[in-house]
Protein backbone atom coordinates (compact mmCIF):
# COMPACT_ATOMS: atom_id res chain seq x y z
CA UNK A 1 0.00 0.00 0.00
CA UNK A 2 1.16 3.62 -0.60
CA UNK A 3 2.26 5.64 2.40
CA UNK A 4 -0.56 8.28 3.00
CA UNK A 5 1.19 11.46 5.37
CA UNK A 6 -0.37 14.63 7.15
CA UNK A 7 0.39 17.71 5.94
CA UNK A 8 2.98 17.86 8.80
CA UNK A 9 4.59 14.58 7.93
CA UNK A 10 5.15 15.44 4.02
CA UNK A 11 6.34 19.15 5.65
CA UNK A 12 9.00 17.08 7.97
CA UNK A 13 10.22 14.80 5.17
CA UNK A 14 10.67 17.99 2.46
CA UNK A 15 12.61 20.09 4.78
CA UNK A 16 14.91 17.53 5.99
CA UNK A 17 16.31 17.37 2.26
CA UNK A 18 19.01 20.17 2.49
CA UNK A 19 18.36 21.87 -0.98
CA UNK A 20 20.13 24.66 -0.83
CA UNK A 21 20.61 26.13 -4.43
CA UNK A 22 24.26 25.09 -5.25
CA UNK A 23 23.75 21.89 -3.92
CA UNK A 24 21.61 18.53 -6.02
CA UNK A 25 17.83 18.75 -5.14
CA UNK A 26 17.80 14.76 -6.87
CA UNK A 27 17.54 13.20 -3.35
CA UNK A 28 14.29 15.59 -2.64
CA UNK A 29 13.05 14.42 -6.65
CA UNK A 30 13.87 11.01 -5.62
CA UNK A 31 11.55 11.30 -2.25
CA UNK A 32 8.61 12.83 -4.01
CA UNK A 33 8.61 10.72 -7.47
CA UNK A 34 8.87 7.38 -5.66
CA UNK A 35 6.01 8.89 -3.66
CA UNK A 36 4.07 9.87 -6.80
CA UNK A 37 4.72 6.78 -8.37
CA UNK A 38 3.91 4.10 -5.52
CA UNK A 39 0.25 6.59 -5.58
CA UNK A 40 -0.13 5.26 -9.45
CA UNK A 41 0.72 9.21 -10.19
CA UNK A 42 2.68 9.42 -13.85
CA UNK A 43 6.27 12.10 -13.15
CA UNK A 44 8.14 13.61 -15.91
CA UNK A 45 11.71 15.17 -14.88
CA UNK A 46 13.39 17.23 -16.67
CA UNK A 47 17.53 17.69 -15.60
CA UNK A 48 19.50 20.91 -15.63
CA UNK A 49 22.47 20.80 -17.78
CA UNK A 50 24.87 18.87 -15.16
CA UNK A 51 22.36 16.70 -14.55
CA UNK A 52 22.56 17.25 -10.65
CA UNK A 53 19.26 18.79 -10.34
CA UNK A 54 15.81 18.23 -12.18
CA UNK A 55 12.34 19.92 -12.47
CA UNK A 56 9.31 17.30 -11.54
CA UNK A 57 6.33 17.44 -13.05
CA UNK A 58 2.93 15.24 -13.05
CA UNK A 59 -0.22 15.22 -14.07
CA UNK A 60 -3.50 13.53 -12.19
CA UNK A 61 -7.13 13.09 -13.69
CA UNK A 62 -8.71 13.15 -17.14
CA UNK A 63 -6.35 13.62 -20.25
CA UNK A 64 -7.79 17.07 -21.00
CA UNK A 65 -6.84 20.54 -21.43
CA UNK A 66 -8.78 22.90 -18.50
CA UNK A 67 -6.75 21.76 -15.97
CA UNK A 68 -5.10 23.80 -13.01
CA UNK A 69 -1.05 23.21 -12.02
CA UNK A 70 0.11 23.66 -8.94
CA UNK A 71 3.67 25.26 -9.29
CA UNK A 72 6.42 25.37 -6.15
CA UNK A 73 9.99 25.18 -6.08
CA UNK A 74 11.84 22.82 -4.44
CA UNK A 75 15.01 24.70 -3.42
CA UNK A 76 16.26 27.10 -0.50
CA UNK A 77 18.27 29.65 0.38
CA UNK A 78 21.65 28.71 2.39
CA UNK A 79 21.65 28.79 6.22
CA UNK A 80 25.31 30.20 6.60
CA UNK A 81 25.94 33.08 8.99
CA UNK A 82 22.54 33.20 10.19
CA UNK A 83 22.05 32.28 14.24
CA UNK A 84 18.80 29.70 14.08
CA UNK A 85 17.62 28.99 17.61
CA UNK A 86 16.68 25.27 16.16
CA UNK A 87 17.62 22.99 13.39
CA UNK A 88 17.04 24.94 10.44
CA UNK A 89 16.66 21.37 8.51
CA UNK A 90 13.78 19.94 11.02
CA UNK A 91 10.12 20.93 11.74
CA UNK A 92 9.73 22.41 15.15
CA UNK A 93 6.59 23.71 16.05
CA UNK A 94 6.44 26.83 19.11
CA UNK A 95 3.94 28.98 19.76
CA UNK A 96 1.76 28.36 16.55
CA UNK A 97 4.41 28.43 14.54
CA UNK A 98 6.52 25.76 11.94
CA UNK A 99 10.42 26.60 12.27
CA UNK A 100 12.55 24.58 9.66
CA UNK A 101 14.39 26.75 6.31
CA UNK A 102 11.89 26.28 3.91
CA UNK A 103 8.62 26.21 6.01
CA UNK A 104 7.27 29.46 4.36
CA UNK A 105 9.55 29.28 1.26
CA UNK A 106 8.16 27.17 0.07
CA UNK A 107 7.95 23.58 1.19
CA UNK A 108 4.66 24.47 3.25
CA UNK A 109 2.92 24.87 0.19
CA UNK A 110 4.68 21.75 -1.44
CA UNK A 111 4.06 19.51 1.75
CA UNK A 112 0.30 20.41 1.05
CA UNK A 113 0.15 19.74 -2.43
CA UNK A 114 1.33 16.52 -1.69
CA UNK A 115 0.14 15.84 0.74
CA UNK A 116 -3.55 16.06 -1.17
CA UNK A 117 -2.33 13.51 -3.63
CA UNK A 118 -4.50 10.91 -2.47
CA UNK A 119 -7.62 13.34 -2.12
CA UNK A 120 -6.72 14.09 -5.66
CA UNK A 121 -6.83 10.83 -6.98
CA UNK A 122 -10.02 9.95 -4.99
CA UNK A 123 -12.01 12.75 -6.23
CA UNK A 124 -13.83 12.13 -9.19
CA UNK A 125 -12.03 14.84 -11.92
CA UNK A 126 -13.75 16.84 -14.10
CA UNK A 127 -10.24 18.27 -15.36
CA UNK A 128 -7.01 17.66 -14.11
CA UNK A 129 -4.64 18.79 -11.22
CA UNK A 130 -1.11 19.25 -12.56
CA UNK A 131 1.93 19.35 -10.39
CA UNK A 132 4.98 21.38 -10.95
CA UNK A 133 8.33 21.50 -8.56
CA UNK A 134 11.44 23.39 -9.93
CA UNK A 135 14.80 23.79 -9.06
CA UNK A 136 16.96 27.37 -8.47
CA UNK A 137 14.12 29.60 -8.49
CA UNK A 138 16.06 31.26 -5.57
CA UNK A 139 19.13 32.10 -7.96
CA UNK A 140 16.77 33.57 -10.60
CA UNK A 141 13.73 30.69 -11.83
CA UNK A 142 16.63 28.91 -14.07
CA UNK A 143 14.75 25.65 -13.90
CA UNK A 144 11.43 26.30 -14.68
CA UNK A 145 11.96 27.32 -18.54
CA UNK A 146 12.74 23.92 -19.14
CA UNK A 147 10.08 22.41 -17.43
CA UNK A 148 7.04 24.64 -18.88
CA UNK A 149 8.73 23.83 -22.61
CA UNK A 150 8.23 20.41 -21.87
CA UNK A 151 4.63 20.62 -19.98
CA UNK A 152 3.55 22.59 -22.90
CA UNK A 153 4.96 19.62 -25.35
CA UNK A 154 3.65 16.57 -23.28
CA UNK A 155 0.50 17.71 -21.26
CA UNK A 156 -3.17 18.86 -22.86
CA UNK A 157 -2.84 22.80 -21.70
CA UNK A 158 -4.49 23.84 -18.13
CA UNK A 159 -6.67 26.76 -18.10
CA UNK A 160 -4.63 28.00 -14.90
CA UNK A 161 -1.61 28.45 -12.81
CA UNK A 162 -1.60 28.67 -9.00
CA UNK A 163 1.68 29.35 -8.28
CA UNK A 164 2.37 28.95 -4.12
CA UNK A 165 5.10 31.43 -3.64
CA UNK A 166 4.11 33.28 0.46
CA UNK A 167 1.28 35.65 -0.06
CA UNK A 168 -0.94 35.32 3.10
CA UNK A 169 -3.12 33.09 0.50
CA UNK A 170 -4.30 36.40 -0.63
CA UNK A 171 -4.67 36.28 -4.61
CA UNK A 172 -1.34 38.36 -6.26
CA UNK A 173 -1.89 39.05 -9.85
CA UNK A 174 1.26 41.14 -10.54
CA UNK A 175 5.23 41.28 -9.40
CA UNK A 176 7.78 42.64 -10.43
CA UNK A 177 10.18 40.80 -12.82
CA UNK A 178 14.28 40.31 -12.05
CA UNK A 179 17.61 40.63 -14.31
CA UNK A 180 20.68 39.29 -12.74
CA UNK A 181 23.85 40.78 -13.76
CA UNK A 182 27.70 40.14 -13.59
CA UNK A 183 30.14 42.71 -14.12
CA UNK A 184 33.51 41.73 -14.81
CA UNK A 185 35.98 44.70 -14.80
CA UNK A 186 39.76 43.76 -16.32
CA UNK A 187 42.04 46.54 -15.47
CA UNK A 188 45.49 47.38 -15.89
CA UNK A 189 48.11 46.91 -12.85
CA UNK A 190 50.68 49.86 -11.98
CA UNK A 191 52.06 51.04 -8.26
CA UNK A 192 49.36 53.56 -7.04
CA UNK A 193 52.03 56.05 -7.14
CA UNK A 194 51.38 55.89 -10.78
CA UNK A 195 47.73 55.09 -10.84
CA UNK A 196 47.21 58.01 -14.11
CA UNK A 197 49.39 55.62 -16.05
CA UNK A 198 47.06 52.36 -14.72
CA UNK A 199 43.77 51.45 -14.42
CA UNK A 200 42.37 50.82 -11.45
CA UNK A 201 39.41 47.72 -11.97
CA UNK A 202 38.17 48.50 -8.01
CA UNK A 203 37.43 51.80 -9.18
CA UNK A 204 35.76 51.64 -12.44
CA UNK A 205 33.48 49.10 -10.67
CA UNK A 206 32.88 51.91 -8.23
CA UNK A 207 31.84 54.25 -11.13
CA UNK A 208 29.47 51.71 -12.54
CA UNK A 209 27.93 50.27 -9.03
CA UNK A 210 27.28 54.08 -8.38
CA UNK A 211 25.33 54.23 -11.74
CA UNK A 212 22.90 52.03 -10.50
CA UNK A 213 22.44 54.49 -7.16
CA UNK A 214 21.48 57.18 -9.96
CA UNK A 215 19.77 55.44 -12.06
CA UNK A 216 17.07 53.97 -9.37
CA UNK A 217 17.29 57.95 -8.04
CA UNK A 218 15.65 58.97 -11.56
CA UNK A 219 13.52 56.00 -10.95
CA UNK A 220 12.43 56.86 -7.78
CA UNK A 221 11.57 60.76 -8.27
CA UNK A 222 8.50 59.67 -11.58
CA UNK A 223 7.64 56.68 -8.79
CA UNK A 224 4.33 55.60 -9.36
CA UNK A 225 1.71 52.48 -8.85
CA UNK A 226 0.59 50.18 -6.31
CA UNK A 227 4.14 47.97 -5.86
CA UNK A 228 6.13 48.75 -2.89
CA UNK A 229 8.45 50.79 -3.62
CA UNK A 230 6.54 51.63 -6.98
CA UNK A 231 9.53 51.84 -9.06
CA UNK A 232 11.97 49.81 -10.85
CA UNK A 233 15.18 49.16 -8.02
CA UNK A 234 18.77 48.49 -9.03
CA UNK A 235 21.02 46.94 -6.20
CA UNK A 236 24.79 45.79 -6.04
CA UNK A 237 25.19 42.65 -3.74
CA UNK A 238 28.51 41.16 -4.16
CA UNK A 239 32.03 42.92 -4.75
CA UNK A 240 35.33 41.65 -5.39
CA UNK A 241 38.26 42.25 -6.59
CA UNK A 242 41.88 43.83 -5.82
CA UNK A 243 45.26 42.72 -4.53
CA UNK A 244 46.60 45.08 -2.18
CA UNK A 245 46.30 49.19 -1.49
CA UNK A 246 49.12 50.17 -3.58
CA UNK A 247 47.98 48.41 -6.48
CA UNK A 248 45.60 49.46 -8.97
CA UNK A 249 43.25 46.50 -8.74
CA UNK A 250 44.21 44.25 -12.34
CA UNK A 251 40.36 42.55 -11.67
CA UNK A 252 36.75 43.41 -10.18
CA UNK A 253 33.37 41.49 -10.45
CA UNK A 254 30.13 42.88 -8.66
CA UNK A 255 26.73 41.29 -9.18
CA UNK A 256 23.46 43.25 -9.20
CA UNK A 257 19.86 42.77 -9.57
CA UNK A 258 17.28 44.73 -11.26
CA UNK A 259 14.04 44.59 -9.82
CA UNK A 260 11.47 45.66 -12.95
CA UNK A 261 8.28 46.76 -13.02
CA UNK A 262 6.18 44.31 -15.33
CA UNK A 263 5.60 47.03 -17.85
CA UNK A 264 9.10 47.96 -18.21
CA UNK A 265 11.40 46.12 -20.39
CA UNK A 266 14.55 44.14 -19.35
CA UNK A 267 15.94 43.98 -22.65
CA UNK A 268 16.46 48.24 -22.58
CA UNK A 269 17.62 47.71 -19.26
CA UNK A 270 20.41 45.92 -20.33
CA UNK A 271 20.96 48.16 -23.32
CA UNK A 272 20.83 51.17 -21.42
CA UNK A 273 23.24 49.80 -19.24
CA UNK A 274 25.63 48.55 -21.49
CA UNK A 275 25.57 52.14 -23.29
CA UNK A 276 27.75 53.25 -19.70
CA UNK A 277 29.62 50.94 -19.88
CA UNK A 278 30.82 50.89 -23.68
CA UNK A 279 31.96 54.61 -22.37
CA UNK A 280 33.63 53.73 -19.70
CA UNK A 281 35.33 50.80 -21.37
CA UNK A 282 36.47 54.08 -24.01
CA UNK A 283 37.93 55.68 -21.19
CA UNK A 284 39.78 52.63 -19.96
CA UNK A 285 41.28 51.78 -23.27
CA UNK A 286 42.70 55.16 -23.78
CA UNK A 287 45.14 54.62 -20.87
CA UNK A 288 46.25 50.84 -22.29
CA UNK A 289 43.87 48.91 -24.97
CA UNK A 290 44.02 45.31 -22.55
CA UNK A 291 41.28 46.36 -20.33
CA UNK A 292 37.73 46.21 -21.10
CA UNK A 293 34.12 44.97 -19.18
CA UNK A 294 32.42 42.21 -19.38
CA UNK A 295 28.79 41.87 -18.67
CA UNK A 296 27.09 38.54 -18.07
CA UNK A 297 23.62 37.63 -17.58
CA UNK A 298 22.62 35.27 -14.71
CA UNK A 299 18.61 35.54 -15.10
CA UNK A 300 16.25 37.50 -16.68
CA UNK A 301 13.47 36.69 -15.51
CA UNK A 302 9.69 38.55 -16.72
CA UNK A 303 7.60 40.06 -13.87
CA UNK A 304 3.25 39.28 -13.56
CA UNK A 305 1.17 41.26 -15.29
CA UNK A 306 -2.44 41.42 -14.01
CA UNK A 307 -4.68 40.05 -15.91
CA UNK A 308 -8.31 41.23 -17.84
CA UNK A 309 -10.73 38.56 -16.28
CA UNK A 310 -7.82 35.75 -16.17
CA UNK A 311 -8.88 32.37 -15.47
CA UNK A 312 -6.54 32.06 -12.54
CA UNK A 313 -7.63 34.70 -10.84
CA UNK A 314 -11.27 34.28 -10.97
CA UNK A 315 -10.25 30.62 -9.97
CA UNK A 316 -8.45 32.14 -7.10
CA UNK A 317 -10.82 34.88 -5.68
CA UNK A 318 -13.51 32.15 -5.71
CA UNK A 319 -11.62 29.65 -3.27
CA UNK A 320 -10.23 32.28 -1.09
CA UNK A 321 -13.41 34.83 -0.90
CA UNK A 322 -10.18 37.26 -1.46
CA UNK A 323 -11.28 39.92 -3.80
CA UNK A 324 -8.62 42.63 -3.10
CA UNK A 325 -6.07 43.73 -5.77
CA UNK A 326 -2.23 42.45 -4.45
CA UNK A 327 1.07 43.29 -6.09
CA UNK A 328 4.62 42.26 -4.49
CA UNK A 329 8.06 43.09 -5.33
CA UNK A 330 9.74 39.18 -5.19
CA UNK A 331 9.87 37.69 -8.62
CA UNK A 332 8.53 34.03 -9.14
CA UNK A 333 8.37 31.27 -12.05
CA UNK A 334 4.73 32.92 -12.52
CA UNK A 335 5.63 35.44 -15.08
CA UNK A 336 7.56 32.49 -17.05
CA UNK A 337 4.28 30.92 -16.78
CA UNK A 338 2.30 33.76 -18.06
CA UNK A 339 4.78 34.12 -20.97
CA UNK A 340 4.28 30.74 -21.71
CA UNK A 341 0.21 31.80 -22.41
CA UNK A 342 -1.07 30.08 -18.91
CA UNK A 343 -2.95 32.38 -17.20
CA UNK A 344 -1.74 33.14 -13.77
CA UNK A 345 -1.69 34.03 -10.28
CA UNK A 346 0.36 33.64 -6.91
CA UNK A 347 -1.37 32.59 -4.33
CA UNK A 348 0.42 30.61 -0.91
CA UNK A 349 0.85 30.92 2.71
CA UNK A 350 3.10 32.60 5.06
CA UNK A 351 4.36 35.81 5.33
CA UNK A 352 7.20 36.95 2.62
CA UNK A 353 9.04 38.45 5.53
CA UNK A 354 10.41 35.45 7.14
CA UNK A 355 11.69 34.14 3.89
CA UNK A 356 14.97 33.65 3.88
CA UNK A 357 15.61 34.83 7.54
CA UNK A 358 16.72 33.21 10.23
CA UNK A 359 13.96 31.05 12.49
CA UNK A 360 12.12 30.95 8.82
CA UNK A 361 8.68 30.34 9.95
CA UNK A 362 5.25 29.20 8.63
CA UNK A 363 2.23 29.55 10.88
CA UNK A 364 -0.26 26.89 11.53
CA UNK A 365 -2.82 28.58 10.67
CA UNK A 366 -1.37 29.28 7.47
CA UNK A 367 -0.40 26.15 6.59
CA UNK A 368 -3.84 24.95 7.35
CA UNK A 369 -5.83 27.31 5.51
CA UNK A 370 -3.25 26.39 2.55
CA UNK A 371 -5.07 23.09 2.81
CA UNK A 372 -8.32 23.74 3.10
CA UNK A 373 -7.95 25.56 -0.25
CA UNK A 374 -6.22 22.35 -1.99
CA UNK A 375 -9.21 20.48 -0.74
CA UNK A 376 -11.18 23.09 -2.32
CA UNK A 377 -9.75 23.19 -5.67
CA UNK A 378 -10.10 19.73 -5.56
CA UNK A 379 -13.72 20.20 -4.88
CA UNK A 380 -14.39 22.86 -7.80
CA UNK A 381 -12.81 20.25 -10.23
CA UNK A 382 -14.72 17.65 -9.57
CA UNK A 383 -17.89 19.36 -10.37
Amino acid sequence: MPTRYTPRQMLEHLVAFPTVSSQSNLALVDFVEDYLNDWGVKTWRVYDDTGEKANLYAHIGPWVEGGVVLSGHTDVVPVEGQAWDTDPFSVVEKDGRLYGRGTCDMKGYDACILAAVPDMLAANLKRPIQIALSYDEEVGCIGAPRMIADMRERLPFASAVLVGEPSMMQVVTGHKGILGLTTRVSGYEVHSSLVHTGVSAVMVAARLIDWHRLQMAENAKKASGPFNPPYTTLHCGIVHGGTASNITAKDCKFSSDFRILPEENADDWILRYQSFVTEIEREMQKIHPATGIIIEVRSNTPGLEPEKQGAAEMLARGLTGDNANHVVSYATEGGQFQEAGYSTVICGPGNIEQAHQPNEYLSVSQFEDCMLHILGLINQLSR
